[in-house]
């Protein structure tokens, strides 16, 4: 029975407490479906939006932290890390080049004109104003076009990145390089106002050659500071920092000027300049330095680079180097190699390079090539090439100290030195002639025999004793400039002659000093003093020929009127390399001309395009350095008297075997002749050794043939290979 309270229902049982156990309610109240109400949509959304973002937050907390674990610090942001530079002065001060890292004072963007910084706005980052650091637009912009392209054409960085890149980071392009310079860049733009990042790209930007900031770049392009710059410069700077390389005004300046065009239009379209400003800058010509656009004289810098870190080891602050160039001479020297470049390429003439010494050694003058941006290697110091009859000199000096005179009687004839035959330029041989004569007429028989006759290793040692540094070889040709060597060895060689005969060593430093004028080097004045080389009577025989050569000879168009010039010309075979060395009293000019690949040019000899460059030169350089004449050197022997004039009959004689005439073509160049008498030796020194015993001084590797009498021998049958030919 139950018990009060207990409510029966059909086929169930007692429900407690007298309630009733209903069915669910199918208006939706009551049972079941009377608990949790459904969420709207709107809400769900929210709440996935929530959930999606905290876990957005927590993968970028954790993605920048891994980025920031090595973020480079900010404190070297005012810190400036960059290789010493080296500035490049000429003897009088000018300056040469400068070498390293150039940095000056910064600008004060409040000093510059308004177009200035507004320039560098315009084509680098036209919503600087207006993003905080990173510009999405800028960035989208650059992915579609990247994305099109199949390679990255466009940059989405803003100057903001641009100046976190260059004060942070390293220039490698990956992600991670990419986001820590966007996590600085915003540090950036939260720190510094707009005017002050811009302030410190402009002054921390490399614009190339070498220069930092806008200021540092003013005045290496233009010679003038920042506060100057027209429009048309500012334009050119701005266009710079694309790729300072390839948009150079010095060795790109079409590219340049047509980047600086765009720099200007990018102007114009954000409000900057008017059409009218436009237009005049692109009328006004941008001049680059004169001294940055002097791309010459940067073999002289390179020649000296070298030698800098074994002066003073490798440079640990900023360098002012006091040379011995003087620009004004450099100029004209390029002046007169770009002349006869031009007029000669279709010779074949590709290639040319120039030395002048003073009579101290000390360089005025140095040109390595035909451009120094299209080839850096020094032709003047580093190329060996065959000097030809520019060699010549050294086997005549060592014949006059072994006694010959100019006076004395030699024989132009077919001869024969072991197994090889030289020949001359023109195929003929003359006879009986004087030392003097076959001096200015290069003949190469008389050369090759009196080498055979005094010792060709007599002869290197004479070569050595005047400044011939390059390996010399003993074989016969030697005698006719078979020998490699560079312009500076013979310009060095040469200045014997000019200075009164003293050995001189050539150089280009003078001194070495810090920019707050702490020397560090300077040139030991008795250290690198000339030492004695030639006596007389030598001396003054060997400039009477040389002078000959001049007046009368091979090198007749290197003469200038009213000047006391000697020197000699020099050809190889088959005109791969022509020579004119040349000098005055106390200055002395070494040419060479030919082609990198060592193949012919078109019949130039000594005495066309190499005396040119030369005369060239020295008609631009004589009136400045007011040169005296070719000075007589030490005191003479007691007792020594004069030669007769030989002056007169020199310039009567013509020059039909010299370098100057065409060549002939598919000469006869061996024929048979008759045995020739031995030629009389004859001396105006009556202390000279008897005419008929010529002075032999055989060693190795000279030709075992007997030499007690210079006999003429059969010259080599006509099927014999052809020796080289050096005029």
């Amino acid at each position: 029975m139950a018990g009060p309270g207990t409510t029966y229902e059909q086929g169930s049982g007692p429900v407690p407490g007298g309630r009733r156990n209903t069915p669910p309610s199918s208006n939706g109240k009551g049972g079941p479906g009377n608990g949790k109400p459904r969420r709207s949509g709107w809400r769900r959304l929210f709440y996935w939006c929530a959930v999606l973002a905290v876990w957005l937050l927590i993968f970028m907390v954790v993605f920048f932290a891994v980025f920031a674990r090595d973020l480079p610090s900010t404190d070297s942001l005012y810190n400036v890390d960059r290789q010493p530079s080296i500035t490049y002065l000429d003897r009088n001060g000018a300056l040469i080049a400068v070498r390293g890292t150039q940095m000056a004072p910064p600008a004060d963007l409040d000093s510059l004109p308004d177009y200035v910084p507004a320039a560098f706005v315009a084509i680098e980052d036209r919503r600087f104003y207006n993003h905080p650091g990173f510009d999405p637009i800028g960035m989208s912009r650059a992915m579609v076009a990247n994305m099109r392209a199949g390679r990255v054409v466009q940059g989405g960085s803003t100057l903001t990145q641009q100046l976190a890149k260059n004060l942070f980071l390293s220039p490698d392009q990956n992600m991670k390089r990419k986001v820590q310079e966007l996590m600085l860049a915003v540090w950036l733009e939260m720190k510094f106002s707009k005017k002050e990042i811009l302030a410190l790209y402009l002054n921390r930007v490399y614009f190339g050659a070498g220069a930092y900031g806008i200021e540092a770049a003013s005045q290496r392009y233009f010679d003038k500071s920042a506060k100057d710059l027209t429009v048309g410069e500012a334009a050119l700077l701005a266009g710079l920092l694309k790729a300072p390389s390839r948009y150079s005004p010095v060795s790109e300046s079409e590219r340049a000027g047509a980047r600086a065009t765009v720099v200007l239009n990018e102007m114009v379209e954000a409000g900057v300049i008017t059409d009218a400003q436009r237009a005049q800058a692109a009328a006004t010509p941008v001049r680059v330095s004169r001294t940055l656009a002097t791309q010459h004289a940067q073999y002289f810098v390179d020649w000296l680079d070298k030698q800098i870190r074994g002066l003073v080891g490798e440079p640990t602050e900023d360098l002012v180097v006091e040379t011995t160039l003087d620009l004004t001479l450099q100029t004209s020297a390029e002046r007169a190699v770009r002349r006869i470049l031009d007029r000669d390429a279709s010779r074949g003439v590709e290639q040319a390079a120039l030395v002048a010494l003073d009579g101290d050694g000390r360089v005025r003058a140095m040109i390595g090539g035909a451009s120094y941006a299209d080839s850096q290697f020094n032709r003047a110091t580093d190329a060996r090439r065959q000097a030809g009859s520019a060699w010549k000199p050294f086997v005549y000096l060592t014949a006059l100290e072994a006694g010959y005179t100019p006076e004395t009687r030699v024989v132009d004839q077919p001869i024969q030195i072991g197994n090889w035959s030289p020949r001359n330029y023109s195929g003929n041989f003359i006879g009986e002639t004087t030392l003097a004569n076959a001096v200015a007429q290069s003949t190469n028989t008389v050369a090759a025999s009196i080498a055979d006759r005094v010792g060709r290793d007599n002869v290197s040692r004479t070569a050595r004793r005047l400044g011939i540094t390059s390996r010399i070889g003993l074989e016969p040709a030697m005698a006719l400039g078979a020998v490699e060597v560079s312009p500076v060895e013979m310009a060095q060689a040469y200045d014997a002659f000019a200075n009164g005969g003293r050995r001189v060593n050539a150089y280009g430093i003078s001194r070495i000093r810090t920019p707050q004028g702490r020397v560090i080097y300077q040139r030991d004045a008795r250290a690198g003093a000339p030492v004695q080389a030639i006596s007389n009577p030598f001396l003054y025989y060997q400039n009477q020929m040389l002078r000959g050569v001049v007046t009368s000879g091979s090198g007749r168009s290197a003469a200038i009127a009213g000047r006391d010039i000697a020197g000699k010309t020099g050809t190889t075979s088959d005109y791969k390399d022509a020579w004119f060395v040349g000098y005055t009293g106390g200055f002395v000019t070494a040419v060479w001309v030919g082609k990198d690949d060592n193949t012919a040019m078109r019949g130039v000899t000594g005495g066309s395009a190499p005396a040119a460059i030369w005369r060239g030169f020295m008609e631009a350089a004589l009136p400045r350095l007011n040169a005296p004449a070719i000075p007589s050197g030490p005191a003479m022997p007691e007792g020594w008297q004069p030669p007769s004039p030989i002056g007169n009959m020199l310039g009567q004689i013509g020059d039909p075997y010299g370098d100057n005439p065409p060549a002939q073509a598919d000469a006869d160049l061996y024929g048979e002749p008759e045995p020739t008498p031995a030629p009389r030796v004859m001396s105006s020194d009556p202390n000279a050794r008897r005419p008929d015993t010529p002075v032999v001084r055989p060693t190795a590797p000279q030709p075992s043939a007997p030499r007690d009498t210079p006999q003429a021998r059969p010259a080599p049958a006509p099927d014999r290979k052809t020796e080289p030919l050096f005029f």
